[in-house]
């Protein structure tokens, strides 16, 4: 299984249930990764999405405690449960956020990280994968600049 988040230089990924920084280039490179795959994500981010619906192109896992039927999507109540619906697919993405990242980067080989040069405060974190043993970058692209704003995207694998 793979994952794909935007981190700042500190490792947080968003304040308050939402991103800060939204970058043109980083969303056509998740649009890009996870055309046609199975996502999984959180109930709380998936209300954060455009209109709160799930992603089109792409078979949507939402993780949650509810019964609440969501169309477009298949429910898990559980990390196992996410990875069970999410093994039926041939690519599978965690998408977030923190709470999901956290319960299913155990399963989890593969992550692709847009890492932007900024650290506005953040009250959600992604594990600092460049500090960790049990990573290593597989590819780092060049840093770039969007609206003055430095970022990259790199790729992490699991050291098994």
């Amino acid at each position: 299984m793979e994952a794909i988040v935007a981190v700042f230089s500190d490792w947080g990924i968003g304040s308050e249930g939402t991103q800060q920084v939204v970058l043109k280039a980083d969303r056509a490179h998740f649009r890009a990764l996870t055309a046609d795959a199975a996502v999984i994500v959180g109930r709380r981010t998936l209300a954060d999405f455009p209109g709160g619906r799930p992603l089109k192109g792409r078979h949507n896992i939402v993780l949650t405690r509810r019964d609440t039927p969501i169309e477009g999507a298949e429910i898990a109540h559980s990390a196992e449960e996410a990875v069970k619906l999410a093994a039926q697919y041939p690519r599978a993405l965690v998408i977030g956020g923190a709470s999901v990242y956290r319960q299913l980067l155990p399963w989890v080989d593969l992550v692709h990280v847009t890492e932007i040069g900024l650290a506005p405060a953040s009250d959600s974190f992604f594990e600092n994968l460049a500090a960790s043993p049990d990573w290593r970058v597989r590819e780092a692209g060049p840093w770039q600049e969007e609206a003055g704003l430095r970022f990259r995207f790199v790729t992490y694998e699991r050291i098994t």
